[in-house]
């Protein structure tokens, strides 16, 4: 089993890295794979609304998903459709996430829910002082439009500190990381021993959109 954990900082080992190795740390040593994928620091356009990742292929093949702006997302999707649960990690910007990972999510999840679904995934965010819940619950929209499980902690999942040292002295958030990287290895065996045991994920339903305006 293997979990990605994504850095969404402009810094490669700042707070956001701080606290993702602090996650890492507890899913390694529960005997999950782990790799830690920063979206760098090269411009990452938003989603144009074109629907190309969800067009079927000349002979009716499956989507791809890939986007037809090839960049960090595209290498972020082949990787994500091997992982096996995400850990999504953000600085906090005018109490929202940072804008390249906004523009990186809204491309990583439109049209991809096939990708994500029944995948564990955590979101994560650092500030030095405010902002934290209203950037978390920006996170946590991505996964539940896609039948992700969510993974909780002991608290909401954030630290304070304006760098990596100060982020390591939070130690209430280092706790709450290291609490959600257990929670996260602990869903990941569960569903494990569930699909051993001949449990089946749910029945999906054709979709059913509803329009305000007719």
């Amino acid at each position: 089993m293997k979990v990605l954990l994504i850095n969404g900082s402009p810094h490669k080992e700042g707070c956001t890295y701080t606290a993702l190795k602090e996650v890492e740390k507890e899913l390694n040593a529960a005997g999950i794979e782990s790799e830690i994928f920063w979206i760098g620091i090269k411009p990452i356009s938003g989603c144009l609304g074109c629907g190309q990742c969800c067009k079927r292929g000349p002979n009716g093949e499956k989507p791809s998903g890939l986007c037809v702006i090839n960049d960090i997302v595209n290498e972020f999707i082949a990787k994500a459709k091997e992982a096996d649960g995400f850990v999504f990690g953000s600085p906090v910007h005018y109490a929202a996430l940072s804008g390249a990972l906004t523009s990186f999510m809204d491309r990583a999840f439109y049209g991809k829910s096939a990708i994500y679904r029944y995948k564990p995934a955590a979101g994560i965010v650092s500030a030095r002082r405010g902002g934290t819940t209203a950037a978390f619950d920006q996170l946590n929209k991505y996964f539940t439009i896609s039948s992700m499980p969510v993974v909780s902690s002991k608290y909401w999942n954030m630290v304070h500190g304006t760098n990596a040292e100060e982020v390591r002295r939070d130690e209430e958030g280092m706790q709450t990381m290291r609490e959600l990287g257990r929670n996260m290895a602990w869903l990941l065996r569960c569903i494990e021993c569930g699909r051993a045991a001949g449990i089946e994920a749910p029945e999906k339903e054709k979709p059913i959109m509803t329009n305000f305006i007719r």
